[in-house]
């Protein structure tokens, strides 16, 4: 048995950039910030950001492209994935995503962003899709 899923809490590092392929298929990118406080041996505080690689697909990368937008406060679950290629100049490369499953927006930008009150969670699960989506979570 193994499992693999990620639940990050973060703020949006740039506007989603949105990709339509041959297939008809819409796929989002963007960056999402955590940041970990925590006191040195000193008593400090400290901080710690760590930047994540999003990748959003179809329906919801539809969504992520209407509503998230740069400094958005998101809640994001999916899961890890890597990619390896090779670059023109024939360097091998390797990235570490995170396939989102669902997002939801949290917090509320001044430009009047809609809060997480009146967007539903988004999911690519195959149980739950579109606007009828339950609103029982627990925070």
């Amino acid at each position: 048995m193994s499992l693999n899923k990620v639940m990050l809490i973060g703020n949006v590092g740039k506007d989603p950039e949105i990709r339509h392929l041959d297939n008809d298929s819409v796929v989002a990118n963007f960056t999402l910030a955590t940041t970990e406080r925590y006191r040195d041996k000193n008593g400090n505080w400290q901080e710690q950001t760590e930047w994540h690689n999003i990748v959003c697909w179809r329906l919801l990368a539809e969504r992520a492209e209407k509503y998230v937008k740069k400094g958005s406060q998101i809640f994001v679950e999916g899961k890890i994935r890597s990619r390896e290629w090779v670059d023109q100049t024939e360097q091998k490369r390797t990235v570490i995503e995170i396939v989102a499953e669902s997002f939801q927006l949290l917090g509320k930008r001044a430009d009047s962003q809609p809060s997480a009150q009146n967007i539903q969670p988004v999911t690519t699960s195959a149980a739950v899709v579109g606007d009828d989506l339950p609103d029982d979570l627990p925070f």
